[in-house]
């Protein structure tokens, strides 16, 4: 283009600061809990909960992977809602309590058989995810139709992410302390008061978030079929590249995020002790890792300006892919230089997160213009289902890995063991990520084609509009 797409923005598309970072505060409500369980939650499991790792790693498998089927329930229902509040928004004022509640339910840690426990694991973490569907899909299909502008989208996008890596920060570089300084002595005291502090945080984002944003794209109206909705999805090649690379995506978050922390603890020796005031070697090397990738999620509009999504997706996945791998080849006392690179990758993934989510937005626009059908919430719920059988087989294959390589919670590791934990966080993350820069080959949608779409889908709305 000759000329930026800031300039060529209408200004009835431009939104105002609160409203960006309004949206953006309701994924750093969605992160504390979901980070903290990529992160922290296997560790939680294994060894605060005392539950064995292949009975985990089955719990994340079957909880996710049914969870995962209620994304697309939960597009199609949030596509059928009709409020004075909009489709999207109600979701965040009434689920936002059940979130918060939930959240924390997990973390109680009673006093139960082994087989006790793990009802109570299975139990409270599928209600969890149900109720985090419930609120997320809404929120993320609320960004499809904040601003008809597809520049304004990725802005609105990048907010959001950096909330939601602020979010990450809070987590990563405080749990680890919190754990120890309010659980005096007691790490299931630990994780349990301070996940009550984020479900009250939480509560109170949502409800931010729900006051501070406004739905602007309406579809035209059309006959609500279930069916038809589902085949115009299915024609969106675009948007199915973008479902095959996410679930390779998060599948190796899923195994690299979890395995971080006994990679830390097992690996590296971090024995907890403090090192930097209140702070011990995992929060140092997680929070630094957690600044990289905020530094990264702010460059991505300067970048999108400059080179096609498609493009910049797939080269800041080689790149961070290679960077994984190279953690196989560390030795364990070569502490800051994995920081280096861990900072060094982080920022290399920091774009990527609003990368896809704005992309599925031009997949939203690109699916109304074909077929003539606008389903938003159904195109980010699919992307949700995406996400959620990544973490689902990720997380399933952390704990069966953890199982296979001979790892034993709290006690030193065996050679095999500490092999599993490091092909965790590096070659096996590496080789994932290559499957997903693959499917994202088949996304086609250029910056010419989507200015050609928003500028069709505009007139038609026009015309759809009853004379005066």
């Amino acid at each position: 283009m000759s000329v930026s797409d800031v300039s060529t923005t209408p200004l009835a598309a431009r939104l105002k600061f609160t409203e960006k970072l309004g949206y953006g505060l309701g994924d750093t409500a969605s992160n504390f809990f979901f980070q903290s369980f990529n992160v922290f939650l296997l560790y939680y499991y294994t060894d605060v909960f005392g539950l064995a790792p292949a009975a985990v790693g089955t719990m994340f498998l079957v909880t996710r992977v049914l969870d995962a089927v209620s994304d697309p329930a939960m597009g199609l229902i949030a596509d059928r809602t009709n409020t004075r509040w909009g489709k999207y928004r109600p979701y965040l004022l009434y689920m936002a309590i059940p979130y918060g509640l939930l959240g924390y339910a997990m973390f109680i840690g009673p006093d139960l058989s082994q087989g006790g426990k793990l009802v109570y694991a299975y139990i409270t973490y599928s209600l969890m995810m149900l109720v985090y569907t419930a609120i997320n899909i809404p929120y993320s299909a609320l960004m499809g139709v904040i601003s008809p502008s597809s520049h304004e989208r990725v802005t609105v996008s990048s907010y959001r992410f950096v909330c939601a890596f602020a979010a990450g920060w809070v987590v990563v570089t405080f749990v680890t302390p919190l754990r120890t300084i309010l659980g005096g002595g007691s790490e299931e005291e630990g994780f349990r008061l301070t996940m009550m502090i984020f479900a009250v945080l939480s509560i109170l984002l949502f409800w931010i978030t729900f006051a501070s944003t406004r739905e602007r794209v309406k579809p035209i109206v059309e006959k609500s079929n279930i069916r038809e909705d589902l085949a115009a999805l299915m024609q969106n090649l675009p948007w199915i590249a973008l479902f095959v690379s996410g679930v390779f995506s998060l599948m190796q978050i899923a195994i690299r995020s979890g395995a971080l922390i006994f990679y830390l603890k097992y690996y590296v020796g971090d024995d907890g002790s403090r090192v930097f005031l209140i702070f011990d070697l995992t929060a140092i090397f997680m929070s630094l890792g957690t600044v990289a990738l905020i530094l990264g999620v702010t460059m991505t509009s300067a970048l999108t300006r400059r080179f096609e999504k498609r493009t910049l997706t797939i080269a800041l996945n080689l790149v961070n892919a290679a960077i994984a791998g190279s953690f196989f080849f560390l030795p364990p006392d070569w502490f800051w230089v994995m920081v280096t690179l861990y900072c060094l990758g982080q920022f290399i993934a920091g774009p990527l997160a609003p990368l896809v989510f704005a992309m599925n937005a031009d997949c939203a626009d690109y699916g109304e213009w074909k077929t003539g059908r606008r389903s938003t919430g159904l195109v980010f719920s699919g992307s949700g289902f995406a996400a959620k059988m990544g973490l689902a087989v990720g997380a399933g294959l952390s704990g069966y890995l953890l199982a296979l390589f001979g790892f034993v919670a709290n006690e030193a590791q065996t050679e095999s063991a500490l092999l599993g934990i490091q092909l965790m966080v590096s070659l096996v993350p590496t080789v994932i990520s290559l499957l997903s820069v693959a499917a994202i080959l088949f996304y086609r949608l250029d910056r010419a084609t989507i200015a050609r779409i928003e500028a069709d889908l505009e007139l038609r709305r026009q015309e759809a509009q009853p004379a005066v």
